[in-house]
């Protein structure tokens, strides 16, 4: 317990004085998540309405996938996107490994905006949609600050130039400079907490329309 309280006791002060370090990771990362975010909702959603709503042969092949993928370990993903990024890969012409842009693909990839799904996209009449997409990208934004494996295989977590919070909270650890590990995984939890108040909201928003839409039917 002493040792989580002299680690806390030197965190803080990182967090409250505005670390350059913090900051720039930080700044990193939301970058990472809107863009990755943005690019998976232009990308996903008109997929996600095709799967949805079309009537084509293969359609059902490609739900399944769709929503298998959402199981997909993200770090098998990184795994085979570095396989493509590397010199001798079918991609790697483009030199995306250790780069920033490495890790905006791996999260474009990762956020799975086919979530966004069937359902909500169905019921556009009711005017439910934009509820289940803006929670989808919500959640498709906690994936993009939370997710480390990719990253970390993509981008090779290079001090200072492309970690997120949370590759950057695993290489601190590693290299046993707890407080700044602390210090991190603290603004980590508290941009993640705010995006689940934001999805509570709109949860609760949802269930205010299907409310209104029984009372006039």
């Amino acid at each position: 317990m002493r040792l989580l309280w002299d680690e806390l006791s030197r965190a803080v002060p990182m967090i409250v004085h505005g670390n350059p370090t913090l900051l720039s990771v930080i700044w990193f990362t939301i970058q990472v998540a809107v863009i990755a975010t943005t690019s998976a909702a232009v990308i996903g959603l008109p997929i996600a309405l095709a799967i949805g709503l079309g009537r084509f042969r293969g359609r059902r092949t490609l739900q399944i996938l769709a929503n298998a993928s959402l199981g997909l370990p993200p770090v098998v993903a990184g795994f085979f996107l570095f396989l493509l990024f590397v010199p001798q890969g079918p991609l790697g012409a483009l030199h995306l490994n250790i780069t920033r842009s490495g890790v905006f693909v791996a999260q474009t990839v990762l956020a799975r905006l086919l979530g966004a799904g069937r359902r909500q996209l169905s019921q556009l009449a009711l005017r439910e949609a934009r509820i289940g997409v803006m929670a989808a990208m919500i959640a498709a934004l906690g994936t993009s600050l939370s997710e480390v494996g990719a990253i970390v295989i993509v981008g090779g977590n290079v001090y200072g130039y492309d970690q997120t919070l949370a590759s950057a909270t695993l290489y601190e650890a590693n290299a046993a400079r707890y407080a700044d590990a602390v210090a991190i995984a603290i603004v980590l939890i508290g941009l993640i907490l705010l995006l689940m108040c934001g999805l509570g909201v709109l949860q609760h928003q949802g269930d205010g329309i299907r409310w209104r839409f029984r009372s006039a039917a």
